[in-house]
């Protein structure tokens, strides 16, 4: 007896974010603010629904769109840094690492609910609301979700949120 698995895979041209960031490594070192032309593909796993879809191809890439979008031509500073310190100052976000500051305008800045900027989480929280707006729409949970973020030609990042 044979069985079937089913996975549908959304990557195009403008499924990309030009942002800035940097990142922390090793609890000591801190690197230059420097930026990225990422690029995202999605993967979901699931069983077919009703129309024989796993899931609406153009539903996914509308909210993989919407989130890049959200992501395009911002300075990604992390929330949930142990070492990076956010302040408020007025129109601004100061972001502290040790005798480092940086100041940003805070309409041009995305403040993500991570620990650092890293492909790796960045590929995670793009899959943590890809799940939430899959689940908005009603659809039933997939077996997987994957999420890469690729950062620069031939160096990307992959998360799988089995469910």
């Amino acid at each position: 007896m044979s069985s079937s698995r089913y996975k549908v895979r959304v990557t195009k041209d403008f499924l990309v974010f030009s942002s800035g960031h940097f990142i922390t490594f090793e609890g000591n070192q801190c690197e230059r603010v420097h930026g990225h032309n990422y690029r995202t593909a999605v993967e979901v796993d699931g069983d077919l629904d009703g129309n024989h879809y796993v899931v609406d191809f153009i539903a996914l890439r509308d909210m993989t769109r919407t989130i890049c979008d959200e992501l395009d031509h911002r300075m990604l500073l992390p929330a949930g840094s142990p070492y990076i310190r956010l302040e408020d100052d007025g129109p601004n976000i100061v972001a502290r690492y040790r005798d480092r500051y940086w100041s940003f305008p805070r309409d041009e800045c995305v403040v993500l609910p991570i620990a650092n900027t890293t492909a790796e989480l960045l590929a995670k929280y793009i899959a943590d609301r890809l799940l939430v707006a899959m689940r908005a729409r009603g659809w039933a949970d997939p077996r997987a979700v994957r999420v890469e973020v690729e950062e620069c030609f031939g160096q990307s990042a992959e998360v799988e949120l089995t469910l």
